[in-house]
């Protein structure tokens, strides 16, 4: 999650022209990269390959077909993955309008507004997890923010639009961390 760091020239076209006190850029984590990716898949290769020649030597030669198939997958299973991964929310608020844009895996996009005085936030919290549920609910309609996010992250998140929200309702919008 990069707070106060919006990709460049994404939130110029505010109500007004006035620029946002608030950003953030919501990513989803991925922990193996793609050297660790291909390190992986090699050493995967590596004993599938051999395994097979164990079952093809004893005769059950279909077998070797299998271990392929299950390489394939595999890295099918990744690829998949690592597309989802280029998800990410943009979330941008000033003292009179919040935009929010939910840019998918393919470029799709939808965007959200706002008014910051009619938003209500909703953070459900469970004892030991923390906060797993952050959304924005305004006239009837409701936005989630950081389904991909871990329980810190959205913990931290959450606490960030809180105060963001609440220097809007006020009025504010000189500083915001």
């Amino acid at each position: 999650m990069n707070q106060n760091n919006p990709k460049p020239d994404n939130f110029d076209n505010f109500t007004g022209g006035e620029k946002p006190f608030f950003t953030a850029v919501l990513t989803p984590y991925r922990s193996l990269g793609p050297k660790g990716f291909m390190i992986l898949m090699l050493c995967f290769a590596a004993v599938s390959f051999f395994a097979g020649l164990l079952f093809w030597r004893i005769g059950a030669w279909p077998v070797f077909g299998f271990f392929g198939l299950d390489i394939a997958l595999l890295w099918f299973a990744f690829r998949m993955n690592y597309r989802s991964a280029k998800a990410y929310e943009e979330v941008a608020i000033s003292r009179n309008e919040i935009v929010i844009r939910k840019v998918g895996p393919g470029k799709r996009h939808l965007e959200y507004r706002f008014n910051p005085v009619w938003v209500r936030l909703e953070i459900e919290r469970l004892e030991d997890e923390g906060v797993v549920r952050i959304s924005l609910t305004s006239r009837g309609e409701t936005v989630d923010l950081g389904n991909f996010l871990n329980p810190d992250d959205r913990t931290s998140f959450a606490g960030a639009i809180a105060n963001a929200l609440s220097v809007a309702k006020a009025g504010g919008g000189n500083t915001v961390s």
